[in-house]
């Protein structure tokens, strides 16, 4: 009844096309937050646990195995201390290293200093460490 209120002539035809734009629309889309994705982890991964890329100096001490418990603080060029990935200061790392104390006693402070920062800062963080109670200290360096 539809085909006979058509004009004569003008059939409809029935498009078995696949129009596969949107698929591939799609997939590029995906592939895009994949790659930006795991090149996050793979920073992250480099910092040791810091969330920042730290040049550590050179030694030939013995490797550690790092345990989940391990608690890594970055100490950067400029002197800036970073811990879980923020930038903080010694007081809120005192609360923070209090807390790990408290928590995990068993826990060792690994100190990631850069290669060009004080000696100072890195003794300053050191010794808020020993105040808060943190029993276990390591120092990071990278193998020669």
């Amino acid at each position: 009844m539809a085909a006979a209120s058509l004009p004569a002539g003008r059939r409809s035809r029935i498009m078995a096309d696949i129009n596969i734009t949107p698929l591939t629309d799609i997939f590029l889309v995906l592939l895009i937050i994949f790659m930006v994705g795991s090149s996050i982890v793979v920073e992250q991964a480099q910092g040791g646990g810091t969330g920042v890329r730290v040049d550590l100096p050179k030694g030939a001490a013995k490797e550690l195995q790092p345990q989940a418990r391990d608690f890594p603080v970055a100490v950067l060029k400029d002197g800036t201390v970073v811990a879980e990935g923020k930038a903080v200061d010694l007081g809120a790392l005192k609360e923070r290293f209090q807390k790990l104390a408290a928590d995990a006693p068993e826990a060792q402070v690994i100190i990631q200093a850069d290669q060009g920062v004080a000696h100072g800062r890195v003794v300053e963080v050191m010794e808020t460490a020993k105040a808060a109670g943190v029993q276990r200290l390591a120092i990071a360096t990278e193998a020669p």
